[in-house]
């Protein structure tokens, strides 16, 4: 169990120093640059784990992938994301589930959780377009 500690710590920490959402694979790899390498099997098991247990976000990119994050926010809430660098921002969570809420009334359901995800460019990445 003391392993799975020190993997998942190592983990956080890079996911601590990245303001965007990385994949399963981008993290092995950024991994075994420094060193740190693991199996990717067991970082697949770590991002589940403090997935699970709160300590990350976790969004489906547009292509399907799960991203990981460590948000400095622990309340409910939601992203905005860049589609080119991958940069996020977080967004309050409070005006979403007000309105998902509504609508579930209104159409007889419970118990239901928004998972909002938001993509665009950012003004970086938008300026370093350039004009169009």
């Amino acid at each position: 169990m003391q392993r799975a500690t020190r993997r998942r710590t190592v983990i956080l920490e890079l996911l601590e120093e990245s303001a965007q959402f990385l994949g399963a694979q981008q993290i092995h790899r950024v991994l075994a640059d420094r060193g740190q390498a693991m199996a990717l099997a067991t970082v697949y098991r770590a991002l589940q784990a403090l997935t699970d247990s709160g300590d990350l976000d976790v969004l489906r990119s547009e292509e399907g992938e799960h991203l990981y994050r460590r948000c400095p926010r622990r309340d409910r809430h939601h992203h905005l994301v860049c589609r080119a660098c991958g940069a996020a921002v977080d967004l309050p969570g409070g005006p979403v589930e007000d309105w998902v809420a509504g609508l579930a009334r209104e159409h007889g359901f419970v118990a239901v959780t928004p998972v909002v995800e938001f993509h665009g460019l950012c003004a970086s990445c938008l300026e370093a377009r350039g004009p169009r």
